[in-house]
């Protein structure tokens, strides 16, 4: 694998490139917990570098989870990185607020923090942007045990002049739990964010739709996500999760999920399309499952993907 670290597990992750160094910013959690379901309350964002995507630095705790109640007081987890007009970085990362320590009830907003150099991070009064419950479902609306609204995906809109916000959340409507969607908020300054409708529909098969990436590939654009086996109800109800991708013909614009593909299945998760300093696209995601269905961790080495003729992305050869 990788990059893995002996006393910690390792998980979902995002990168920023500075031009000379692929920045890693991954969750991690400690093994002295001994059980790894445990990780997700004990989520930090830790920080590594590299030249080639393969052999990893290490540079420890980006930054640390709040104070005891606060919006990510339990947690830090998945987010992504921007650079603004001005040359700061801007981590748009989930906060994680467990309700109690027997209970799965738990709130996910939005958070930010700020840096100079991918190194010294500075959290932002928070939380920025929370789910608004006349568009989206709310903890205590369904049963569902969370309020969704988690893993950040940030680009600018060129054609629409603003940024785009893509949010794992859930639908108010819809036959549960098939209610996963993607949820959209916009910013013309990506400080004041208005959250709008959902940019799919409930009823995909997917209870959730997990770590957007929209990437261009030989002109193309595509979203990645993920949804696990346990997740996919409905019409894709008992069929085999993992990383999920489809072409896209008009973005920002609405997306139907029933037309996603696997990519591969759930050993693998929370997949990243990562370019080369070549420019080749490559998957990475961390080691999910063993064939015996424990948690692993630690992201892989990159994969090569391929655009298919029907144009959906595919692992493929190297050449």
């Amino acid at each position: 694998m990788s990059f893995n670290l002996s006393d910690n597990w390792v998980w979902d992750f995002w990168l920023a490139d500075d031009g000379m160094n692929h920045h890693l910013f991954y969750l991690h959690a400690p093994k002295s917990l001994e059980n790894p379901d445990l990780r997700h309350r004990n989520a930090r964002i830790g920080h590594a570098t590299s030249t080639d995507l393969v052999n990893w630095t290490n540079h420890g705790l980006a930054f640390d989870a709040g104070t005891p109640g606060s919006f990510d007081g339990s947690a830090t987890w998945t987010g992504s990185i921007i650079k603004d007009p001005t040359g700061t970085w801007r981590m748009y990362y989930t906060g994680s607020r467990f309700l109690s320590p027997d209970s799965a009830a738990n709130i996910e907003t939005i958070g930010l923090a700020t840096s100079p150099d991918l190194f010294t991070w500075t959290k932002q009064a928070g939380p920025i942007v929370t789910a608004d419950p006349t568009l989206y479902e709310t903890l205590g609306t369904s049963s569902w045990p969370e309020e969704a609204w988690r893993d950040p995906w940030v680009f600018w809109d060129a054609t629409n002049q603003r940024w785009q916000m893509l949010i794992t959340a859930r639908s108010k409507t819809g036959t549960e739990p098939d209610r996963g969607i993607m949820a959209l908020a916009t910013s013309a300054d990506l400080d004041t964010w208005t959250i709008e409708p959902a940019l799919s529909r409930p009823g995909a098969g997917f209870a959730h739709l997990e770590v957007f990436q929209i990437v261009e590939i030989d002109g193309q654009k595509h979203v990645i996500f993920c949804c696990d086996s346990a997740k996919l109800v409905g019409v894709r109800a008992g069929e085999v999760g993992g990383i999920w991708t489809m072409p896209l013909a008009d973005f920002p614009a609405e997306v139907d999920f029933r037309a996603a593909r696997l990519v591969t299945d759930e050993r693998l998760y929370a997949g990243r399309i990562a370019f080369n300093r070549s420019g080749k696209p490559f998957l990475m995601a961390f080691n999910n499952v063993t064939a015996d269905g424990a948690f692993l961790g630690g992201v892989s080495d990159p994969l090569p993907v391929t655009t298919a003729g029907d144009g959906y992305l595919v692992l493929g050869s190297a050449a």
